[in-house]
């Protein structure tokens, strides 16, 4: 017989030293029936117990090749739900505070998505013309939506294959939600930024004309990640005054001039492997989350590194955030009393649709 839920209130006044304790005491009891996934942009409290760390993608496919029944991933809402899809039936994915969210992700919802696709249909077939392409920073239906209508999934790394997949198909694409990964991508793909226009969801035909409509090559959902939006073109060139020589590298999440400044643009795994990879001494402004920058900063310290956040204020991704020791160590706590607290489960008919789009993409690249 299941014991009752241990209510998450009696975890609120616990500081964070007495978290840290009973997290490795339930991790240590619950063994290899749990598997801790940390996000690079995970806190530095809670990334420190992850068995696993990497980008959103590769941890679901990690995971769901473990032994794990739980798959504890310290993240974000729509990672859980990849990890659901991703992993075993029998295997439970859960998110230790429902309230980490994505505000990138909740810019674009199936409904508006649906509505776009409607809007689009008065002035051509999308589903002979448009292939919808969503960043895997989305909610699970509307991984669905692109399954069901010949689209399919991306990510920071695989973006341009995904592209050239898609025109391969059809004329144009639909990108969600982040506008920017999509512009920079088409940009890379030497489409004219003319023919990269922006899609409103908020205004009728995406605040678009029939004839915009047909001449795109990409429709730009008005979508963008808060954190990476607070990085501008300026925080570049003051860098580069005060330090000649000096390396910057952004994330494709970064808006276009910020891109084009930058030495080099990629993935978290990409901006890591780059940083860690160049010669002792060199010295970094890095355009992504504070958390990431903040642990490779210290790491590399050793070898006279210097790693910088872009932005002069500090911003960090404030949902994620919500993880935090106390939310970690009530849900080990729960299972470790066969109590399944905040599982994430992706409705079947979803997630199979969900899957055609995740498998398209795991096909291509």
């Amino acid at each position: 017989m299941q014991a009752s839920t241990i209510a998450f209130d009696r975890y609120k006044p616990l500081q964070d030293d007495a978290c840290q304790e009973r997290i490795l005491t339930a991790r240590a009891r619950l063994g290899k029936r749990a598997v801790i996934l940390g996000h690079h942009y995970q806190r530095a409290d809670v990334y420190k117990h992850a068995d696993l760390t990497g980008d959103s993608l590769r941890l679901s496919k990690l995971a769901a090749q473990t032994d794990a029944q739980y798959i504890v991933f310290c993240g974000v809402h729509f990672m859980a739900e990849v990890a659901d899809i991703l992993s075993k039936p029998e295997q439970i994915s859960i998110l230790p505070d429902l309230g980490a969210g994505c505000s990138m992700a909740d810019m674009a919802n199936l409904s508006k998505v649906e509505r776009a696709w409607r809007e689009i249909a008065q002035v051509l077939d999308p589903d002979e013309t448009v292939t919808p392409v969503t960043y895997i920073n989305s909610a699970a239906d509307l991984k669905a939506f692109c399954g069901e209508h010949g689209g399919i999934v991306c990510t920071s790394t695989n973006a341009r294959q995904i592209l050239e997949w898609s025109f391969a198909r059809r004329q144009k694409v639909l990108f969600f939600p982040d506008q920017h990964l999509g512009r920079w991508t088409g940009y890379l793909m030497n489409i004219p930024l003319s023919e990269m226009l922006v899609w409103d969801p908020d205004e009728e035909m995406g605040g678009l004309t029939p004839q915009q409509i047909k001449m795109a090559k990409i429709l730009l959902w008005k979508g963008h990640c808060s954190v990476h939006q607070m990085f501008q073109a300026q925080h570049v060139l003051n860098f580069r005054a005060q330090n000649p020589g000096g390396m910057v590298i952004s994330h494709p999440e970064c808006n276009f001039e910020v891109c084009k400044l930058s030495d080099y643009v990629g993935s978290t795994d990409y901006i890591i492997k780059t940083i860690v990879s160049s010669a002792p001494g060199t010295r970094w402004l890095v355009g992504t989350e504070l958390n990431l920058v903040n642990r490779i900063a210290e790491e590399l310290k050793p070898q006279g590194k210097m790693v910088k956040f872009m932005a002069p204020s500090v911003c960090m991704c404030s949902t994620m955030a919500r993880i935090d020791p106390q939310h970690l160590a009530w849900a080990l706590e729960n299972l470790v009393e066969g109590k399944v607290v905040n599982q994430i489960k992706v409705p079947a008919h979803e997630a199979r649709l969900a899957r055609i789009a995740l498998d398209r993409m795991l096909s291509v690249s």
